[in-house]
């Protein structure tokens, strides 16, 4: 089973268009590189935009959804073919994976 590194880039879907803008807006101000991408037909999320980041940025990110409390679908690495949610408890660790 293949786990997440924090050198792979990481994939963060919203429900919201609102949201999806608002945390790129937040994710450019804390001068994070990221890149706006449509959101892959595997990630089912209401909204077609989704927004690429390196997993070593991932305590941050997710400071940022919980202080400015942005609602989003889901932290996702992929894995072969296919998408896997990240556990938001666990995304402070670096490593990712078990």
């Amino acid at each position: 089973m293949h786990t997440w590194n924090s050198a792979e880039w990481l994939i963060m879907a919203f429900d919201s268009t609102q949201q999806a803008l608002r945390a790129e807006m937040l994710m450019e101000y804390m001068d994070l590189e990221i890149d706006t991408c449509p959101t892959p037909k595997e990630i089912t999320a209401g909204c077609a935009l989704s927004i690429q980041f390196l997993g070593f940025d991932l305590g941050q990110v997710k400071s940022l959804i919980v202080d400015q409390q942005v609602e989003i679908r889901g932290i996702f690495y992929k894995d072969k073919d296919e998408y896997i949610e990240i556990e938001m408890d666990r995304a402070t660790d670096e490593k990712g994976g078990d």
